[in-house]
């Protein structure tokens, strides 16, 4: 059995080491599945495990493999279709549904050689940044098992910082990649709007991106080479780099105009001191590599603008449930509250009260918005903030059952302030795990980049990667296995 080391390197380094021989897709798989059924008891990070048909995966692939990511271990999280397999969107609604396609990303990891050996746990209907949905518990930091991984990816953040994959598919509608790679000291890149198609589905998005979380940057460019890319039907996409990403996201990004700004888009958010610090070491070590840094806070504290986005964001979740509804056989009419936490059905409640015309206003304010500060932004090369306000937060903090719900909804938004906003923009923004917090915790910086702007960005992070060499950092629960 190779060393559980393996699972700690990057996903381009084992391919490379599959593909001369030096260890056999069967010995990763093995070791990946040995590593969840040791640590996931603790983390409940996966919602399924396909150990046999991962096995038989790994048999098919040999030496000399070219696909780039062959034999290498990879989890979905599980609000994507993978063929066989439970579709849950951790409603109970879909608890026992299974799909017979595979998602677009799906497939396309697939073809570039993954080997998945599960899904990954989410809250329901990937609403809050957190991971605690009612039909799995909670999932759990490997930092420190009493607080939350982040979510909504929070499963796939749990499984890689453990070392259980060495990378794990993620998405991204509010922050949910962004937001667990730096509860979990990964790295977490939200694509631009139209860089990853979200086939079969749909035609596009204009919130939600597809994305992965992973130890360093270049397994980030790499994979964003096999996940990028128009599929047909696709309304809208984003335009095809220059160079493939693997080669961009070299440390040499030139030097770059960064505004730099700790004011949080939503008033009532405050920062915590140890993020503030964070942000701060961030905007001098920048300074340090040749960049010149600008303290300017953007024009994103208006009055209403939380609730316009939250509004937006609820007419997609909503979509979500009447969907879950359907496949029930229930269909939007006939769920009712027991059929999910509270906190989803005062949304779907909420939604259905709104006339078409009010959401589809709202969805072209939020435009408008999006528009005047990616106007704002484009006087500089990038923008850097604090990936978070506060800590990672306590398991529970945030209540889905509590009795007012949608105050709960509301509480989640001062956690993460800094994250939705380019959502709504469709900017690329990557968060990186610079430091460590005195608390013990990882300590993460977003970037936001120009629009389509994933070449600079990321050789931008990959640069700040090689001055603070985060990749050696382990989290303590990543150590138990014997």
């Amino acid at each position: 059995m190779p060393d559980d080391d393996l699972m700690f390197r990057d996903a381009v380094e084992l391919a490379a080491m599959v593909r001369s021989g030096e260890v056999s897709s069967r010995e990763l798989v093995e070791l990946s599945l040995q590593r969840i059924e040791e640590l996931n008891p603790s983390l409940n990070a996966f919602v399924e495990i396909d150990a046999e048909g991962a096995l038989a995966a790994a048999e098919r692939i040999a030496p000399g493999d070219e696909r780039p990511f062959a034999g290498v271990p990879v989890a979905i999280k599980n609000n994507r279709p993978v063929a066989g397999k439970r579709l849950t969107y951790g409603c109970p609604l879909m608890e026992s549904y299974v799909v017979d396609y595979d998602h677009n990303v799906t497939s396309r990891l697939r073809g570039a050689g993954f080997v998945i050996v599960g899904t990954t746990t989410l809250p329901e209907y990937g609403i809050l940044p957190v991971t605690e949905a009612r039909i799995f518990g909670p999932t759990r930091n490997p930092w420190d098992l009493e607080r939350t991984p982040g979510g909504s990816s929070g499963g796939a953040a749990a499984a890689v910082a453990a070392g259980l994959v060495p990378v794990a598919h993620g998405n991204d509608g509010g922050g949910s990649i962004r937001i667990p790679a730096a509860c979990c000291g990964l790295v977490g890149l939200k694509p631009s709007r139209g860089r990853i198609s979200v086939a079969p589905e749909l035609g596009d998005s204009s919130l939600g991106i597809d994305g992965m979380l992973t130890r360093s940057v270049r397994d980030t460019a790499a994979i964003l080479d096999v996940l990028a890319g128009y599929e047909p039907g696709d309304a809208t996409w984003a335009p095809p780099p220059s160079r493939p990403f693997a080669e961009a996201a070299s440390p040499e990004p030139g030097r770059m105009r960064i505004a730099f700004s700790m004011q949080p888009p939503t008033a009532a958010a405050e920062l915590d001191p140890i993020n503030a610090r964070g942000a701060d070491e961030a905007a001098e070590l920048l300074r340090s590599l040749g960049h010149e840094v600008v303290e300017a806070d953007p024009p994103w504290r208006q009055d209403g603008l939380s609730e316009l986005f939250g509004m937006v964001f609820a007419s997609q979740i909503a979509l979500s449930i009447a969907y879950s509804a359907n496949v029930s056989g229930k269909g939007p009419d006939g769920v009712s509250a027991e059929d999910m936490e509270p906190m989803s059905w005062a949304i779907f409640s909420m939604v259905r009260k709104l006339g078409t015309l009010e959401q589809q206003a709202a969805a072209v304010r939020l435009q408008a918005f999006a528009r005047r500060l990616v106007a704002w932004i484009s006087e500089y090369d990038a923008l850097l903030t604090p990936a978070l306000a506060e800590r990672p937060l306590p398991i529970g903090t945030l209540d889905t059952h509590a009795e007012q719900p949608m105050e709960t909804f509301t509480r989640s938004g001062l956690f993460t302030p800094f994250t939705p906003v380019f959502n709504s923009t469709g900017q690329p923004a990557i968060s990186l795990p610079l430091y460590e917090g005195e608390d013990g915790l990882p300590l993460a910086v977003q970037i936001v980049g120009l629009p389509a702007g994933e070449e600079r960005l990321l050789a931008l992070a990959s640069q700040l990667e090689q001055a603070s060499d985060w990749t050696r950092r382990r989290a303590p629960v990543g150590e138990w296995v014997s």
